[in-house]
């Protein structure tokens, strides 16, 4: 477990636990020992399975956490995820934060696998964004990974994205791009285009990657043709379910949608002591 995951984990049980749990306290002895499932109430793909294992584990070092699968496994609806026994308290103390992260991380690797299935057959990567909760970004762009989507910048400092606010401060898109060659290195450029006359300065100034953001479906067709290879092309904004598969179609390299993140419905996925 790296630094900043054990560091999420000890927040997120000082948050629930407080002084302590109350509840179990009062109705539970102290030496109880318990068995515990962990099942899936749906068909998902897992992502978290790890770190809910940490969660016990930072708890209690004897808490036994037996996984049946790992993440980026296709789960069926009712199939047992893990076993869990020890101390009864620890168990019921544990469980909401291992939940909630094993919950959200499987929900987002659950809809980037949709997004994936419906753009099969074609050339266009799924991506995420950076629209990920503050201090999970890591653990939700692993989970993206696990439901076949690929990651965009992890952050600011991984690449040099030239959006619409950079180029009203810098000038235009041409000198912004003239002023990002001189000082980014090895580091990628994209520009975010908004209209055809954009695309065309972007090419002329020679981005490495021109993001399309929020075209009508005509106009970014026309794009990818003008474009002709000459960039890789990423489609963003107003991407969904619905829509995803006909962006695709016009023959981008890469799809991104914030929804993966910021949207995906947790996974229904619960802990039953037995």
């Amino acid at each position: 477990m790296d630094y900043s995951t054990r560091e999420l984990i000890e927040k997120a049980l000082a948050e629930d636990l407080g002084p302590g749990d109350v509840t179990s306290e009062a109705t539970i002895p102290a030496d109880a020992i318990s068995l515990a499932v962990v099942l899936a109430k749906q068909d998902l793909i897992l992502a978290g399975i790890d770190t809910a294992t940490e969660v016990f584990r930072y708890l209690d070092p004897d808490i036994s956490f037996t996984p049946f699968a790992k993440d980026g496994d296709k789960i069926t609806s009712g199939a047992e995820i893990a076993r869990l026994s020890g101390n009864t308290r620890t168990l019921l103390a544990g469980e909401r934060v291992a939940l909630n992260l094993l919950q959200h991380l499987s929900g987002i690797a659950t809809l980037t696998a949709r997004y994936v299935d419906m753009v099969k057959g074609l050339k266009a990567v799924i991506l995420d964004t950076r629209k990920t909760l503050p201090g999970l970004r890591q653990l939700e762009k692993h989970a993206v990974r696990m439901g076949g989507g690929k990651n965009h910048r992890m952050g600011l400092y991984d690449m040099i994205l030239i959006k619409d606010n950079h180029i009203k401060a810098a000038g235009s898109i041409t000198l912004a791009v003239a002023s990002a060659r001189t000082r980014s290195g090895d580091l990628r450029i994209e520009v975010e285009t908004k209209t055809l006359d954009e695309v065309r300065e972007a090419l002329t100034s020679k981005a490495d990657i021109i993001m399309l953001d929020n075209m009508p479906i005509d106009i970014m067709r026309e794009a990818v043709n003008l474009i002709a290879g000459r960039a890789l092309v990423e489609a963003s904004g107003n991407v969904t379910l619905e829509t995803v598969r006909q962006i695709a179609e016009t023959g981008v390299d890469f799809v991104s949608s914030g929804s993966l993140t910021h949207s995906a419905p947790a996974a229904d996925i619960s802990m039953k002591i037995k």
